[in-house]
């Protein structure tokens, strides 16, 4: 047998395709993201074939969820997003904060829960976020922060250190970023801190010409602007944007279509 042993709370996406294809998995607390999780195999075993259908990325749907928070008027439904909860900790933390997002239709789908959402305005409220919430979330921060600057308070992102890692340092370039379009925020060693709300509009703006902001390379950063971008006095620009088909292709054109009310 071959046991693997995890002290926290880790993406559980390889167990549950296994135990869809009819391997004899032991795992223990599979439903819990906060627990240390223990996964036992004991060979030797058959996988069978199955049809597959890929719920929609949580972590791309995180840009339309914060952007349906924050821009008034909005009431966005995201169809078949998979909320596994080692995935969707982005969830908590904007219910935490206020957010109106609702899950309805929810069944699994190859052994990953799945659900609906639908999502309009609110009022947000400052928060705090650190030890599990972290690994849940990890790739929600950029977009996070843009939330976070519209919440009412102070929001304390901690224990994400990791985010100095990612595709560019996360908190240095999300930091300087927002902070081209007026937000109260500042780099932590693990995180930022953010207070709120504030209106986003470039520090030089001059006759609504807005602000121009860059990516980086980094197709989360990248998105996060444009939601930025979406709530920000005047024309917001944000440089080097072919990044995002890393992740998102058609992102553009998904805002574009909403904008209409035609998506």
């Amino acid at each position: 047998p071959t046991t693997l042993r995890v002290p926290g709370p880790a993406r559980d996406h390889t167990e549950r395709m296994l135990a869809a294809m009819g391997c004899d998995l032991q795992v223990a607390d599979h439903a819990s993201p906060t627990t240390v999780q223990e996964c036992r195999l004991v060979p030797p075993q058959r996988l069978r074939a199955v049809n597959v259908d890929v719920p929609g990325d949580f972590s791309s749907a995180a840009f339309l969820v914060v952007a349906a928070t924050l821009v008034p008027g909005s009431n966005v439904t995201l169809e078949g997003v998979g909320v596994n909860p080692t995935r969707s900790g982005l969830l908590d933390i904007l219910r935490a904060m206020g957010a109106d997002v609702v899950r309805h239709n929810e069944r699994v789908v190859s052994g990953e829960p799945v659900a609906d959402l639908t999502i309009r305005p609110s009022q947000l409220q400052g928060t705090q976020v650190g030890g599990e919430q972290v690994v849940r979330a990890i790739d929600e921060f950029p977009v996070l922060a843009v939330a976070a600057t519209q919440a009412r308070g102070e929001t304390l992102v901690r224990d994400a250190a990791e985010l100095r890692v990612k595709e560019t340092d996360r908190i240095a370039t999300t930091v300087g970023e927002l902070r081209r379009l007026g937000a109260d925020i500042e780099a932590r060693p693990d995180g930022f801190l953010v207070q709120g709300p504030t209106p986003l509009r470039s520090p030089e703006l001059i006759e609504g010409t807005g602000a121009t902001v860059h990516s980086h390379g980094d197709h989360r950063l990248a998105m996060a602007l444009a939601v930025a971008g979406l709530i920000a006095e005047g024309r917001t620009v944000v440089e080097d944007v072919d990044c995002v088909a890393d992740s998102f292709p058609g992102f553009q054109d998904i805002l574009n279509r909403l904008g209409r009310g035609t998506a």
